[in-house]
C-alpha cells in the first residue's frame, strides 16, 4: 500500500510540474504580448486596440539595449559552433580583449543562439527568451512555495508577484535582470533534495538525492547569465548553506550518502562556475582599473524610499499616474522605481498577522525584506556601504536597486503565507466547511489582483533594417561602422549577427579608454589620424550610414572627393571605404 501511495503521490507531483510549466508559458505570453492591447483599449475608453507586434521584426521594450542583448545570444550560439574559440573577446570591441565581460554575458541562453541565423533570427529567439523569463520566474516562485509548504493558489501569488512585480518593467530592455527565475527554481530544487519545508520543517523520508543535484546545476546555470543578479544570488546561496552547514552541526540528523556525493558534486559545479565568470570579470578590471564603480557614481544610481512606491513608465495601471513622482526621483529613473505591488505590499503586511507559516518564520521574513531594502537603497541606506568595501563584486557594480529581487521574494512568501491561511481557515473553521474549490473562490481573486497590477505596457519597437553597405563591408573585415557612439553601436551589433564580422563598433555598460581614443580619431575621418590608426589596427572597411550623419562630424564626407588610399563604394544610400592596407 505505501509503494502504491508513493507512486500516486509522485505521478499527481509530475501532473502538478507539467500543468504549471504549461500554465506559466501560456501566462506569459498572455501578461507580454495578448492581453496589454485590449486592457490598453478598455483603460482609454474604447480606443483602437493595438495590433499584435510581428515578434521577428519588432523587438519588445524598446530598440536599444534588447538589440545588443539579442546579438548576446546570438554571440553565443556562434561560439558554441566554434568550440567556445574567442567566446570572451567576440567578434565586437576590436581590438580590445574580453568584450564579453564588459556586459553581463547570457552565456545560459547560448544553446538557443544556435537557433538560426542572422537578424531576424536573433530578433525572435530574444522575443521568445524574453517571455520565457517570465514564464521561468513565475514557475520557480511556484515551486518554492509549494516546497515550502503554501497551497496551490497560494503559490501561484507568489510566483504572479515574482515574476509581474511593476518594478521589472523598468528593466523591459535588461534581460539579463528579467532572468531571476533560475534562483527561486533552484532554491526550490536544493529544498525539496533536503527534504526541507517551511511547514515539516527537515523529514529525512523526503530526502531527495537527485533534486538536490539538480538544484546545483540551475543554481550555476542562473549565474552564467551574468552577474548583474547572480551575483547576489551567490551571497545569498552561501549564505543559506552556511546556516543550514550550522543547523546540521547543532542537530546532527543523519545525511545518506548520495546526498552527501550529489552536494559535493553539485557544489563544485556550482563553484566552478562561478569561478569561471568571476576570473573572466576580474581580467576586464584588471585591463581596465575604471571598470570599478566609485561612490559618487553609485549615488547617481541609488533609489530613495520613495522608489518603492513609485513604476516604471511601462507599468499599465500605474505608469502615466506615476509620471510627476518618476520625475521627482532623478537620475535614471528605470534604476530608481522599486515598486513591488501595492496589493503585495498589503498581502504581505497582512501575512505578518495571519498566516501559515509559524511566528518565527514571519520575523525572519520581515526582518530578510528590511535588510534587503536598506541594502537597495545603495547609498541613501545605512548598510549597502558594507558591501561596497567588504563584498567582492559589488564595488563593480553602478545599481544598488536591483536588489529589490530579495525584498520582493521575502514579500512574495508572507503574501503566499496568507492566502494559505484564508483557504485553511475556510475549509476547516467555517460552518458548514467549505470544499477546496469553494476555499479557492475566496482567494483566487486575490491572484487576479496581482497579475491585474503586474501588467505591462511594453513597446514593440520595429527593429533597425541591416544596412546593405554592411553585407559588403563584411567581405573585408575588421571593420568599422560610422557614426560610432553607444546608441548606433547597439544596432550595429544586432547586424553583426550576420556572419558576425570582426569590427571596432561596440556598446557595454562601460567604455574602455581604447575605444574611445578610436572613436575621437575616426571623427576626423579620413584625415592623416584617423588614417594611421585604420592602418595600425588593420581596419580594411569604413561603413558610413548616410541616415545616421546628420548634424554629427561624419555629414561631410558624404561629398568629399577621393582620398589616396581609400577606395569608396556607393551601397544603396550608404557608403562603404576599402581601406587600401598598401598603402602604409
Amino acid at each position: 500500500m505505501s509503494g502504491t501511495r508513493d507512486r500516486l503521490t509522485r505521478g499527481a507531483h509530475r501532473r502538478e510540474l507539467t500543468i504549471a510549466s504549461l500554465g506559466s508559458v501560456l501566462l506569459a505570453v498572455a501578461m507580454i504580448w495578448l492581453i496589454p492591447p485590449y486592457a490598453v483599449r478598455v483603460m482609454t475608453a474604447g480606443a483602437k486596440t493595438a495590433p499584435i507586434a510581428d515578434p521577428a521584426h519588432t523587438i519588445v521594450g524598446d530598440a536599444g539595449d534588447p538589440t545588443a542583448q539579442a546579438w548576446l545570444v546570438g554571440w553565443g550560439g556562434h561560439a558554441l559552433t566554434h568550440g567556445l574559440r574567442g567566446l570572451w573577446d567576440t567578434n565586437a570591441f576590436y581590438p580590445d580583449t574580453y568584450g564579453l565581460a564588459l556586459n553581463d554575458s547570457l552565456l545560459g541562453y547560448a544553446p538557443a543562439g544556435l537557433i538560426g541565423n542572422g537578424v531576424v533570427a536573433a530578433v525572435l529567439r530574444y522575443n521568445i527568451l524574453f517571455v520565457l523569463a517570465f514564464a521561468l520566474a513565475f514557475l520557480g516562485g511556484y515551486a518554492l512555495l509549494r516546497q515550502l509548504g503554501a497551497n496551490k493558489v497560494a503559490a501561484a501569488v507568489a510566483g504572479a508577484a515574482l515574476a509581474y512585480a511593476p518594478w521589472r518593467y523598468g528593466h523591459a530592455g535588461h534581460l539579463n535582470i528579467l532572468s531571476t527565475g533560475g534562483i527561486t527554481l533552484a532554491l526550490a530544487m536544493l529544498a525539496r533534495g533536503h527534504g526541507l519545508s517551511f511547514t515539516r520543517g527537515y523529514v529525512a523520508e523526503r530526502v531527495r538525492p537527485g533534486w538536490a543535484f539538480a538544484g546545483w546545476l540551475v543554481a550555476a546555470w542562473q549565474v552564467s547569465l551574468g552577474f548583474g543578479v547572480g551575483l547576489g544570488f551567490v551571497y545569498v546561496l552561501a549564505a543559506l548553506c552556511l546556516i543550514t552547514l550550522t543547523a546540521w552541526l547543532i542537530h546532527r540528523p543523519r545525511l545518506g550518502l548520495r546526498l552527501i556525493v550529489g552536494d559535493l558534486i553539485g557544489g563544485l559545479v556550482f563553484t566552478a562556475v562561478t569561478g569561471y565568470f568571476a576570473y573572466a570579470y576580474q581580467h576586464v578590471r584588471e585591463l581596465n582599473p575604471d571598470v570599478t564603480r566609485d561612490w559618487d557614481y553609485v549615488a547617481f544610481f541609488s533609489p530613495t524610499l520613495r522608489g518603492l512606491l513609485v513604476a516604471p513608465q511601462s507599468s499599465l495601471p500605474w505608469g502615466t499616474l506615476h509620471n510627476d513622482a518618476r520625475t521627482a526621483l532623478g537620475g535614471v529613473p528605470t534604476e530608481k522605481v522599486l515598486l513591488c505591488g501595492y496589493a503585495l505590499y498589503l498581502l504581505a503586511f497582512a501575512g505578518l498577522f495571519l498566516s501559515r507559516w509559524s511566528p518565527a518564520q514571519r520575523v525572519l521574513l520581515l526582518l530578510g525584506t528590511v535588510v534587503g531594502v536598506l541594502f537597495a537603497l545603495g547609498t541613501n541606506g545605512p548598510i549597502y556601504r558594507l558591501l561596497y568595501l567588504y563584498v567582492p563584486g559589488f564595488d563593480g557594480s553602478r545599481t544598488p536597486g536591483r536588489l529589490i529581487l530579495w525584498p520582493t521574494l521575502c514579500l512574495a512568501i508572507l503574501a503566499a503565507g496568507l492566502v494559505t491561511h484564508l483557504a485553511d481557515v475556510a475549509r476547516t473553521g467555517a460552518k458548514p466547511k467549505w470544499s477546496v474549490g469553494e476555499a479557492r473562490l475566496l482567494t483566487v481573486p486575490l491572484l487576479v489582483l496581482v497579475l491585474a497590477e503586474g501588467l505591462p505596457d511594453l513597446d514593440h519597437p520595429q527593429t533597425p533594417a541591416k544596412p546593405a553597405a554592411m553585407a559588403l563591408a563584411s567581405a573585408h573585415a575588421p571593420i568599422m561602422v560610422l557614426p560610432s557612439n553607444d546608441g548606433i553601436d547597439l544596432h550595429v551589433l544586432l547586424w553583426s549577427t550576420d556572419g558576425f564580422p570582426t569590427m571596432v563598433n561596440g556598446a557595454a555598460s562601460y567604455t574602455t579608454p581604447n575605444r574611445q581614443a578610436i572613436r575621437d580619431v575616426m571623427a576626423t575621418f579620413p584625415s592623416e589620424p584617423a588614417l594611421d590608426r585604420l592602418h595600425q589596427l588593420g581596419i580594411r572597411s569604413v561603413v558610413l550610414l548616410r541616415n545616421r550623419v546628420q548634424g554629427t562630424p561624419y555629414e561631410p564626407l558624404l561629398n568629399i572627393p577621393d582620398v589616396p588610399g581609400i577606395t569608396r563604394h556607393d551601397v544603396g544610400s550608404d557608403v562603404v571605404y576599402t581601406i587600401d592596407t598598401n598603402t602604409k
